[in-house]
């Protein structure tokens, strides 16, 4: 029993090393889609069993280098799946990651990493491609463009043998939608905190009472000074009167007397 538990054990030791999952894989948290090279590995292989076949027969009748790499081909077959196991595709909220470890052309002189990070806002679109070659063994290119100065498109990160390049095309021009719709509401919101504060403003201003300015305030107190002389104009003119009256009287006494 022992000595067959042991055997399970190493089995899946072994499973878990040649597996993809053995692989560690960073930011899984912030994974929002993973494509995959498994389904088309024989095909990409394949597609480039074929590439490598036609080029070393062309370099065969030209200078005859191409027995060569014809010789060379289980070393390039094992070169590519080993490349194509190691492919990891994802697409994180702000950035499309791709990584691949790659043995160099004599595997044992060790291999060659390679990680590449596009930042989602400078991603124009994703483009699918197939060439002639390509579509008899089922195969697919992405390209991403960038967003400014156009470039030639070979200085694009192209990738090949990606099993869903629709889904994956997909998931990023939605991702792209939802961060620019998040950056027109931030702006919206924005736009809406600057204008509101105005509006209390005016609101508060008109609502309080109105104070009078400088100039109603002097312009009501010269009323009130003309009011006050004419009042004391006509009680001058009454003592006047009273005055004349009181003479009049005297002078009508008198004149009697002397009579």
């Amino acid at each position: 029993m022992g000595s067959r538990d042991e055997v399970v054990e190493i089995d899946s030791l072994e499973k878990g090393l040649l597996s993809d999952n053995g692989i560690e894989r960073e930011d899984d948290d912030d994974v929002l889609y993973t494509a995959s090279f498994q389904e088309k590995e024989d095909n990409f292989v394949q597609y480039q069993t074929a590439q490598w076949v036609l080029y070393s027969l062309l370099l065969i009748l030209a200078w005859g280098i191409g027995l060569f790499m014809l010789l060379y081909l289980p070393v390039r077959r094992y070169i590519l799946r080993k490349d194509v196991r190691s492919r990891k595709l994802f697409l994180t909220p702000n950035a499309i990651v791709y990584k691949v470890t790659r043995p160099v052309p004599f595997p044992c002189f060790g291999v060659l990493k390679k990680e590449k990070h596009v930042l989602l806002p400078s991603v124009q679109d994703i483009v699918i491609e197939q060439g002639y070659l390509q579509s008899l063994f089922g195969v697919y290119s992405l390209r991403i463009e960038n967003v400014g100065v156009r470039r030639p498109p070979r200085d694009d990160v192209q990738i090949q043998g990606v099993a869903n390049p629709s889904d994956f095309r997909k998931a990023v021009l939605t991702r792209l939608s939802n961060m620019r719709n998040e950056v027109f509401s931030r702006e919206a919101s924005a736009i809406e905190d600057v204008q509101n504060p105005k509006r209390s403003l005016s609101s508060i201003t008109s609502m309080s009472p109105s104070k009078p300015s400088r100039h109603d305030l002097s312009h009501s107190g010269d009323q009130v000074v003309l009011q006050k002389l004419e009042e004391v104009g006509s009680s001058v003119k009454r003592v006047q009167a009273l005055i004349e009256e009181q003479c009049g009287q005297t002078s009508d006494s008198l004149v009697e007397e002397t009579r």
